[in-house]
């Protein structure tokens, strides 16, 4: 009993020391990201805003059922091939090759690879299956694996010597189906966003409109595309039945836009000549090694350091928000208030990154800590929302005279949540520094400004460049992550 207590006592230190550091540099962050505070006179325009929620309206019907279309055909298409691809390359993801491709492609946000391919494709169908495709397909390697890798041993045992192909097939992949189709549909949501997202480069989903409504001024019209997006991503389960995802996938390439046709010479030139610079084109390494150094101290290095304290200050107040609003969606917790604490995370969780940092901006001015407020908010609400449905997983278990009130919260669920909540985190900080980077679109000094601002100038092996140490920084982080959760004992959540 008392080795057990200590081991508790131990852990408990642990990941009170771990949380604590993580705070302290969030602290640092602050003072090293590029923070402004302004005096905008924001509240006549916030009214606008406020007012156009309560009075959404939206004059062409037919063009927003259509955005609407694309987005879910863009989502459900990617998430289908990407899906495939990624059980398939799970069963090899033993191999150190496998393992790097899928490191590396989940690392470059949808919005940088949607830049890359509209050079290639324009504003087509292709780019926008491709943009999510690619690193879905990365994601899901890696959390199949994960999954596949926690089923029993003995599943495949009885097979023998048999092909790797037919042990996964008829062995672990039917043991671990309930598990791979829950993340596939969660996946399917965050595809969605993605979807929606990609409508802020131009492609035709609800995230055009919506940014086009909102900088034009039309609230209303904006609020319309949003209220919809939110009864999207909140009756998925409802609609997104076994039985009629073939139906939908009929349907989903019926509504894609225009796949226009692409020179091949052209596609060829761009991914042997756009990308690279003309002294490595030359072979002249000496010039070649020049001209990536002062890329890297013009634009890399002040840039890594903006995304970085983006991403540490947002991911520490993702963690403050996620505790504090768990509790609200949780009926184990709070009873009868869970419906307004569930619709609550809807729309945090759901809202674009983009445009909370929009409407932050109108408050605070253009600096980086709208980026942080909307990053923090937007993974506090997911976050949050795992937290809720874990804990009314565990009150089916627990005992009839357990506390009530915040005795409960503070003494029973929130210790038994922590761990989770942790690993959650960590598992986040990734996804945290993908979205900080794209941030820079808005204009804010991460890396995404420096990449977009190269795609605007046309010079491609410059936005390349930044795209690949963008990737490199999110397999750093990564690879820290596990390390961290693997030395706290903090089991990978599959998420």
């Amino acid at each position: 009993m008392r080795a057990e207590l200590a081991s508790e006592v131990s852990t408990a230190s642990r990941l009170a020391r771990l949380s604590g550091g993580f705070i302290v540099v969030a602290i640092i962050s602050l003072f090293i990201a590029d923070i402004h505070f302004y005096r905008p006179d924001p509240w006549q325009e916030l009214g606008r805003i406020g007012l156009g929620l309560i009075t959404p309206y939206w004059p062409d019907i037919p063009e927003l059922a259509l955005a609407l279309g694309h987005t879910v055909a863009f989502a459900l298409l990617a998430v289908a091939g990407s899906a495939f691809l990624g059980l398939f390359l799970a069963m090899w993801f033993h191999w150190r090759i496998v393992r790097v491709l899928a490191a590396s492609i989940r690392s470059v946000h949808e919005v940088f690879w949607g830049l890359l391919f509209m050079q290639v494709w324009g504003l087509s169908a292709t780019t926008g299956l491709l943009a999510i495709l690619i690193p879905f397909t990365g994601i899901f390697t890696k959390v199949f694996a994960d999954i596949l890798h926690q089923q029993s041993p003995q599943t495949v045992q009885t097979f023998g010597d048999a092909p790797r192909i037919s042990r996964y097939v008829y062995g672990l992949i039917p043991k671990a189906w309930p598990e791979l189709i829950s993340y596939v549909r969660y996946r399917f949501e965050c595809a969605l966003r993605s979807s929606a997202i990609l409508g802020f480069i131009g492609l035709p989903t609800l995230g055009f409109h919506l940014e086009t409504a909102f900088k034009q001024g039309q609230y209303s019209e904006a609020a319309a595309v949003l209220w919809v997006f939110l009864l999207l991503i909140g009756s998925v389960r409802l609609w997104l039945r076994p039985k009629l995802i073939p139906l939908f996938i009929a349907a989903a390439i019926w509504v894609l836009p225009e796949m226009p046709p692409v020179n091949a010479s052209f596609f060829w030139q761009f991914i042997t000549q756009d990308l690279w610079p003309k002294a490595l084109q030359r072979g002249d390494l000496i010039a070649t090694g020049q001209w990536y150094g002062n890329v890297f101290l013009s634009d890399v290095w002040p840039a890594l350091w903006q995304t970085l304290a983006v991403t540490q200050a947002a991911l520490v107040l993702s963690g403050l928000l996620a505790l504090m609003y768990y509790p609200f969606a949780s009926r184990w917790l709070v009873g009868g208030f869970r419906p307004m604490g569930r619709f609550k995370l809807l729309v945090l969780r759901s809202v674009p990154e983009l445009m909370l940092a929009y409407v932050f901006m109108l408050i605070f001015g253009p600096s980086a800590l709208p980026a942080i407020l909307a990053l923090g908010i937007h993974n506090g609400g997911l976050i949050a929302f795992l937290l809720a449905n874990n804990s009314e997983d565990a009150a089916k278990v627990q005992r009839p005279d357990s506390p009530t009130g915040a005795m409960r919260f503070f003494y029973q669920d929130l210790p038994q949540r922590y761990p989770a909540f942790l690993a959650l985190l960590f598992y986040r900080w990734e996804v945290i520094m993908r979205e900080s980077a794209m941030m820079g679109v808005l204009g804010i000094a991460t890396l995404g400004f420096y990449v977009d601002s190269a795609f605007e100038e046309i010079r491609f092996d410059k936005a390349f460049f930044l795209i690949v140490m963008a990737a490199v920084l999110n397999i750093i982080i990564d690879s820290l992550s596990r390390r961290l959760r693997r030395r706290s004992g903090l089991r990978t959540p599959l998420m």
